[in-house]
């Protein structure tokens, strides 16, 4: 072999391998990214359906709904446009109030309620995360968005981070 076809053959198998790795870091990466979306964005069918994400917004005052058993939590998420109902089965954070921030990680059944996995509420009273006030303050904006069957959420403070 000439010195010519040896570094062909080197480069040919280094972009080979190269492609390799990216192809199997994508492939890990890809049931580990959980996309965050509003329940406005859920009711518009933006949302992966039978794929797990996170929804965030406030909790509407008055849904919080315990079932006898003593774990399972029934609940109204709102971004002001829309409201997703959310159910988990699990010890609620400490933080978790109605009217405050919440992130929820799950997925869609067939009745449209979000079942989730994993609650995660706002760690103090003056911080909000960045996407969920952007999404908050987006959708004050854009309340074209209702179909008028659907009620609106009722207007809530948008805490602002600091």
């Amino acid at each position: 072999m000439k010195p010519r076809q040896k570094r062909f053959m080197f480069i040919i198998a280094g972009v080979v391998i190269f492609s390799a790795a990216v192809g199997l870091i994508l492939y890990a990466l890809q049931n580990n990214v959980s996309l965050y979306f509003t329940p406005t964005q859920v009711y518009n069918k933006e949302a992966p359906q039978g794929r797990n994400f996170r929804i965030g917004g406030l909790v509407v005052e008055n849904s919080v709904v315990r079932q006898k058993d003593g774990l399972t939590v029934q609940f109204a998420v709102t971004d002001t446009a829309q409201t997703m109902q959310v159910r988990y089965k699990g010890i609620l954070p400490d933080l978790f109030k109605e009217g405050k921030g919440v992130v929820a990680h799950g997925q869609v059944d067939a009745e449209n309620i979000f079942q989730a996995d994993e609650v995660l509420a706002k760690h103090d009273e003056n911080y909000n995360a960045a996407e969920v006030v952007t999404a908050l303050e987006n959708a004050k904006k854009d309340k074209s968005v209702i179909p008028s069957s659907q009620p609106a959420a009722s207007e809530y403070q948008i805490p602002t981070t600091k």
